[in-house]
């Protein structure tokens, strides 16, 4: 199944993502995170199609040449913006809003802000928060997180997109077979990335990210963590995260979502990156539970 290519002109960037099925059909977003591409939904996007959807996966803003702009914000705040956009240039009506790390925080962010958009919302591997409880039920686990995120500290860093370019990516791919242990990487599944973190440019707006994450003087990063911290809202929502995740500890996943009131599924055999590691199951939960909404 080959997608289409479209594109969508915003804060003078050319935004760019891929559309498989029918444009007539239920619409479904599937938004990527870090290091990743829209490449990894591929097989998801086959099965919800298969199921009676259309699915368009974007690229975050900076990910593409066209949305590369050292005078551009790239932030998680932005980007979920980008993505409410999409929706609006679809004109299918409201849409399932599908995210995966980066791309699941924009989930929870755009859940909140632009809730009439999104006929449901579900996240990969960084769950829906708000409120003190899920954050007094995630304590014990803070200390083992602060450890496997401290590759953040080296994100932010001015040296970043030289070292995950170095080596054809390859302190991409170890981060990849880190945080997803039990994953077979195939070149056709990592070609995309390396494609995208071997480019300086790319490397560089990709990071930012994370620069802008700890950047309390910026006024969209005050933005982000004042409505991440508030009350989940009334959408439909799911959680689902790997049982072997190394990026963000499953224990820590599951305390989160059940301190929002929010269902969770772990499922087995896969990493940070289940998505694409066992898209059979995740599209089988998807589509359950955007039937139940349907």
């Amino acid at each position: 199944m080959t997608p289409s290519e479209l594109t969508l002109p915003r804060d003078g960037l050319s935004l760019s993502a891929r559309r498989f099925g029918d444009p007539a059909a239920p619409p479904v977003v599937l938004v990527h995170g870090f290091p990743d591409t829209p490449h990894s939904w591929d097989e998801v996007a086959r099965l919800l199609v298969a199921a009676g959807y259309q699915v368009v996966a974007p690229w975050l803003r900076g990910y593409t040449i066209g949305s590369h702009d050292r005078d551009a914000d790239y932030d998680v705040l932005t980007a979920a913006e980008d993505i409410a956009a999409w929706q609006v240039h679809l004109g299918a009506g409201p849409a399932h809003l599908v995210g995966h790390d980066w791309g699941a925080i924009a989930a929870v962010l755009l859940a909140k802000t632009t809730p009439a958009q999104w006929r449901s919302v579900s996240t990969l591997a960084v769950p829906p928060m708000g409120g003190s409880a899920g954050l007094r039920a995630a304590l014990p686990y803070l200390p083992r997180q602060t450890a496997m995120s401290s590759y953040m500290g080296l994100m932010q860093s001015a040296a970043a997109p030289r070292l995950l370019a170095r080596s054809d990516a390859a302190l991409v791919r170890a981060i990849w077979a880190r945080w997803s242990p039990g994953w077979a990487i195939t070149e056709d599944s990592f070609a995309p990335v390396r494609a995208v973190f071997t480019d300086p440019d790319l490397g560089w707006s990709a990071t930012r990210y994370y620069r802008a994450l700890f950047s309390p003087h910026r006024p969209r990063t005050r933005e982000m963590y004042r409505v991440m911290s508030a009350p989940t809202g009334d959408l439909p929502a799911l959680a689902l995260f790997g049982a072997d995740d190394g990026c963000v500890h499953p224990g820590l996943q599951r305390a989160l979502a059940a301190g929002v009131g929010v269902e969770s599924v772990t499922v087995p055999r896969s990493g940070h990156f289940l998505h694409a590691e066992r898209p059979g199951a995740v599209a089988e939960h998807l589509l359950r539970h955007f039937r139940s909404v349907d």
